[in-house]
């Protein structure tokens, strides 16, 4: 039985799929013609469109109080100019070749995943919306740990999901649905596999979630699972951080920041995790995903703010 969330009609699944097999034709233009592509998106997005101006603005003024409007413009255009680039170079990723990947992208730092492979340890990856995070499934080319990548599925249209998971799981990783995280992970577990499991841990989730702290300036919520995982299975936490070093080029480190969560408060992960991810924003705001309403809920009362 076809799962409900791929219900579409035939005239959308149509549009679907004409609308994927030409982002699929697009990905094998050479990069320099993708950059022009974004250049000219940028010009359109920034200034004719003015694509969520307002979020973007909002965001970025209650992030930065401090911050003149002189300054907060400049940023946001950036984002914008950025953001461009990251949409090509995501849908370049689909027809990249592993030494295009190798030649613009640069995991480091990786003796902690080398040793727990050794040792027959899996890894909990929190990454956050910063820079170009999807080359990130590259990782597996660096790794010998499987690598997890936990993702929200997209309702309505098949198409376009089956093309971001060909693209993000062409050298390994595996995609798997977050209804389904829980259960793969304790598989893996039991089976003796040596994991990373990987998560966006910076979506917004439900206003009701138990768990709100300050981040940039906002009271802001955070699920609850990555730490509820990370406590039961006592497994070694590490924060993504995706640098850019410039125009197309990344470099990939993981901050670890918890050796032994099980030891630790179940708050103290989700703490470390946003205090270290202001620290990595604050110093280059740009290359965070603005248009995103991360700040869309209120805390209710009933909900204590955690510090």
């Amino acid at each position: 039985m076809l799962d409900e969330r791929y219900h579409e009609t035939t005239l959308k699944k149509i549009i679907n799929w004409i609308s994927v097999t030409i982002l699929k034709l697009m990905s094998y233009l050479p990069f320099w013609i993708m950059y022009v592509l974004s250049d000219i998106a940028f010009v359109l997005l920034a200034y004719v469109f003015k694509y969520r101006d307002r979020v973007i603005s909002t965001n970025l003024k209650n992030s930065f109080p401090e911050k003149t409007e002189k300054e907060i413009k400049e940023i946001a255009t950036k984002f914008y100019r950025h953001f461009c680039d990251m949409t090509v170079e995501t849908l370049k990723a689909y027809s990249m070749t592993e030494k295009q990947f190798k030649k613009r992208i640069r995991f480091c730092d990786l003796e902690d995943f080398d040793r727990c492979y050794e040792q027959g340890k899996s890894v909990i990856i929190m990454g956050m919306h910063y820079n170009n995070w999807e080359w990130s499934s590259a990782g597996q080319l660096a790794t010998k740990l499987q690598i997890l990548m936990i993702y929200n599925p997209i309702r309505g249209n098949q198409a376009f999901e089956n093309f971001l998971l060909k693209m993000r799981g062409k050298w390994g990783a595996q995609s798997v649905p977050v209804h389904k995280s829980a259960r793969l992970t304790i598989n893996f577990h039991k089976s003796g596999i040596p994991s990373a499991l990987w998560l966006a841990s910076d979506q917004t989730p439900p206003e009701n979630t138990k768990f709100w702290t300050l981040f940039l300036n906002q009271e802001t919520p955070y699920f609850s699972g990555p730490e509820k995982i990370a406590a039961r299975s006592n497994q070694p936490v590490f924060l993504h951080h995706t640098k850019k070093i410039k125009r197309g080029c990344y470099e990939v480190r993981f901050y670890k920041l918890f050796e032994k969560p099980g030891k630790v408060d179940d708050k103290e992960i989700l703490l470390a995790y946003s205090r270290k991810m202001e620290e990595i924003i604050r110093e280059t705001p740009e290359y965070y995903l603005w248009s995103h309403r991360r700040w869309k809920h209120k805390r209710p009362e009933n909900i204590p703010l955690t510090t």
